[in-house]
């Protein structure tokens, strides 16, 4: 079976154009502006209007990423959105994505792994093309996480925001000189035991109702630490590459404390660490991708550079993803 590298040929982001402040939130929630900061590192997040869908972010984002990515609807075989909050219950948010952007028939489908759930798509799809299925993929994290927020809990709802993140990834034949290139190694866990820590507590079979944002913070941060610092050390060891060659820590967009204590417990500096959290708080599965493209487009994250992303979410479930940009 042909073996091919998995490389990301562009990357798009979309925030929905309301912006809530902690002190608008303030105003309507026993909270402030200095104790959602000094907890979170969170100073605003931004919000989805009533009628914007799951979808409409995800295509938003990924027309960015084709465009980036000098890429057409016709190019893409695969399809994969990570989401907790899709369009409907069924088909998959994915299939809209399809419809709305006018990719012809092909695979789409999508992951359900909270704020892990990116990394789990890069997984899969660097599966398919590495293999030969598919030449090129779009990996999606969308989210419009103000849907099932319970406005009357500060400990969650100062916490999240919408958007979304996109990767387009094509096959590229293995390099003959010089380090491979893309995706070099991924690394994927969860543990259901944790699963009472981080939940939504309604659905379909359950419920009958999407339910409410439940979270036990002080369990979430521990293991966040633990499992995101524990799941880079994998995915460096699976590649053989030295964590000194890391040139940016692009993690999930959680907590700056988390964010923070992972970097030490890796031996990075914080220079080297991709933090957007302060413009687009929690954004579980499309995090990854928003802070990618912001240092893209920024500048700061430059072609043939080594980056790795991970993160941790309800399940709890966590993983990680080695990749030369």
């Amino acid at each position: 079976m042909s073996t091919f590298e998995t490389v990301i040929a562009g990357v798009g982001g979309h925030l929905p154009e309301r912006v809530l402040t902690n002190a608008e939130l303030a105003k309507s929630v026993d909270t402030s502006d200095h104790w959602i900061k000094s907890r979170s590192g969170i100073g605003q997040r931004h919000l989805g209007a009533d009628d914007e869908a799951t979808s409409d972010f995800a295509v938003a984002a990924a027309w960015n990423a084709l465009d980036q990515a000098g890429l057409k609807p016709h190019d893409i075989g695969l399809i994969i959105v990570a989401t907790v909050t899709p369009d409907k219950t069924f088909p998959s948010t994915a299939v809209y994505v399809q419809q709305k952007m006018g990719v012809p028939p092909g695979i789409a489908f999508d992951v359900s792994a909270a704020c892990a759930g990116f990394v789990y798509g890069l997984n899969i799809a660097h599966n398919f093309i590495s293999t030969g299925q598919i030449k090129h993929a779009l990996v999606i994290g969308a989210e419009k996480l103000s849907c099932f927020l319970d406005w009357n809990d500060r400990g969650t709802c100062v916490l999240f925001g919408d958007g979304a993140g996109a990767v387009a990834l094509s096959a590229a034949e293995p390099l003959t000189a010089g380090p491979h290139q893309g995706i070099l190694a991924t690394y994927l866990s969860s543990d259901g035991r944790l699963a009472e820590h981080l939940y939504a507590d309604g659905g379909p079979s359950t419920t009958g109702t999407v339910g409410l944002v439940k979270m036990n913070g002080r369990e979430v941060f521990k293991n966040a630490v633990e499992e995101i610092a524990g799941a880079v050390f994998e995915v460096t060891e699976r590649a053989k590459v030295p964590r000194s060659e890391i040139d940016w820590f692009v993690p999930h967009q959680a907590n700056i404390r988390i964010i923070q204590a992972c970097a030490k417990k890796l031996d990075l500096d914080e220079s080297k660490v991709i933090v957007t959290i302060e413009k687009h708080a929690n954004t579980s599965s499309a995090s990854i991708p928003l802070a990618l493209d912001v240092g893209i487009r920024d500048g700061r994250i430059k072609r043939g550079e080594l980056l790795v992303f991970a993160a941790l979410g309800g399940g709890l479930a966590w993983g990680s993803a080695l990749v030369r940009y």
